[in-house]
């Protein structure tokens, strides 16, 4: 079958589901680490995801997989190749994998399939896993771009807010009560390369969103509409601190979109939704407590250790409460939902919508929900 998604919510017929078989844990190497000290890096990496943790999330997208076949979807995984060696660029040295969250570097538009330059370096390589599956689709032709290569050479994070000008938000507070005081951490970039991950981008037919966050920059939004030309139009936005955009605005069909009611008012929602049907919601689950005491016993340990000895990782990083938003549409009017997000799934219901709830203990900690998880490469 042709590769053909145009949107995020068409009968979906074909999808690539994450796994952990070539997961890897994203290290990024300081100017002053010591080689000798890889392996003790490797060992410290892998404490952070142990075996039963592991088992866990491949058993619940197993599951995952069961359902989406149940419903006639063809469900490809990622192939397992080698990622636990270090890789040099000409500026730094990283290792990691992450192919669980399969949206973050792919954008399927139309039969085209573009890869993103993410800004973390340990993803460079990653497009690896997905190499066989798409060479398969090219057998009956599709577009395949890839971006500028990047070289993240220089200071390209910039602190979300100037030095003393922090300040706390609503959404702060929210969030520490949803993460037992816990709340996400953000940054900006800068204009010097062209940066950005697929996630900050939601395809909506002829028009594609792509938030300007932590994620992605004004020169990403604007290589991508170079690329694709004058038949799309890309819509910046740029008024949310979120990395990724799936969990702030998602449209559910051609005429509804579901909305983070937290970030998203009536004042500042993108124009283009003006006559859609909006759901504004933000009454999440609370993060589970088995996540934050892995999180802060397991994770956050791990992190420490890394920082010690000149590695930098993300394992300090957990998804925000706002991950139950991160829903999944295999039809206009069926949703795959977070079976926790027990409050999310009356509305939609109340909505008209059919809802299916998944099971994903631990999206959290692997910073990513069922749309993340998924790359749809068909849609009817």
């Amino acid at each position: 079958m042709k590769i053909n998604s145009n949107n995020e919510w068409d009968n979906l017929q074909e999808v690539v589901l994450g796994n952990m078989d070539s997961y890897f844990p994203g290290l990024e190497f300081e100017k002053d680490f010591q080689q000798k000290n890889f392996d003790k890096a490797k060992k410290i990496a892998k404490s952070a995801y142990p075996k039963w943790y592991t088992d866990e999330v491949n058993e619940d997208l197993d599951n995952f997989k069961n359902i989406l076949e149940k419903n006639s979807i063809k469900v490809l995984r990622p192939e397992k190749f080698n990622v636990d060696e270090i890789f040099h660029t000409p500026y730094w040295n990283a290792i990691g994998c992450d192919s669980y969250n399969v949206r973050d570097l792919h954008i399927v538009v139309g039969n085209k399939v573009i890869s993103a330059p993410s800004p973390a370096k340990f993803r460079y390589f990653e497009p690896f896993y997905l190499q066989k599956i798409l060479y398969n689709y090219f057998k009956e032709g599709f577009e395949w771009i890839n971006s500028p290569k990047i070289k993240l050479n220089s200071n390209y994070l910039i602190p979300y807010y100037k030095k003393g000008k922090k300040k706390t938000t609503t959404e702060d507070k929210i969030q520490k009560k949803l993460m037992k005081g816990r709340i996400e951490e953000f940054h900006k970039l800068t204009e010097e390369e062209i940066l950005f991950d697929a996630a900050n981008v939601i395809k909506m037919n002829k028009d594609l969103m792509y938030l300007v966050s932590s994620t992605g920059n004004y020169l990403g939004a604007k290589w991508l509409q170079s690329i694709l030309g004058n038949k799309y139009k890309v819509h910046i936005v740029n008024a949310y601190r979120a990395s990724h955009i799936d969990s702030t605005i998602l449209p559910l069909n051609a005429n509804t979109v579901l909305i983070n009611s937290v970030r998203v008012s009536k004042g500042n929602i993108p124009k283009i939704f003006k006559n859609w049907k909006k759901i504004f919601f933000s009454d999440v689950a609370e993060v589970p407590k088995s996540e934050l005491d892995f999180q802060n016993k397991i994770r956050d340990k791990a992190y420490k250790n890394l920082k010690e000895i000149g590695v930098n990782s993300y394992l300090k990083h957990l998804s925000s409460p706002w991950g139950g938003l991160n829903v999944l549409s295999i039809s206009p009017d069926t949703v795959l939902v977070d079976s926790r997000q027990t409050n999310l799934i009356k509305e939609l219901e109340r909505n008209k919508f059919a809802v299916i709830g998944i099971r994903l203990r631990h999206c959290y900690t692997m910073l990513g929900g069922l749309h993340c998880a998924t790359l749809d490469t068909v849609r009817d």
